[in-house]
């Protein structure tokens, strides 16, 4: 992938993906690690809801928008024209369309005042994650 003129490699041998699909929220997160454990990025896609199926296997409805944390601090939001054009094309509402700008607007604030849980428990996930592998 290519960000600010940078490009980062997010899936490759060895490396790993974390993903979280908090209950009740507008968002999940799936942090990508590379052959060392190191983030390479935050993930986070913007959504209507997320669930988990009967055969215990979550899920979303992903509402277009995505924010991407680098381990530099920088924050990227993704797909703002394709929120606009799936409002355009009446793929989703006015209501759906301001639920995504107002949970992007919420999550950005979060992100840049350092209150946005997951990225902390991202990597103490990935540690209880590593330590069971090692059992």
């Amino acid at each position: 992938m290519t960000y600010t003129d940078q490009r980062f490699c997010i899936a490759d041998q060895g490396y790993y993906w974390l993903q979280h699909f908090p209950t009740n929220l507008h968002h999940s997160m799936t942090t990508m690690f590379d052959d060392e454990g190191q983030i390479v990025q935050h993930y986070i896609d913007i959504c209507y809801r997320n669930g988990v199926s009967t055969e215990n296997i979550p899920w979303m409805d992903d509402l277009y928008l995505d924010i991407i944390v680098l381990p530099s601090g920088t924050v990227i939001q993704k797909d703002a024209e394709e929120l606009e054009q799936a409002l355009l094309d009446g793929s989703i509402d006015k209501g759906l369309y301001h639920l995504a700008k107002d949970e992007a607007e919420k999550l950005f604030i979060q992100i840049e005042q350092g209150n946005f849980p997951l990225l902390k428990l991202a990597e103490e996930h990935k540690d209880l994650l590593m330590q069971d592998l090692k059992r």
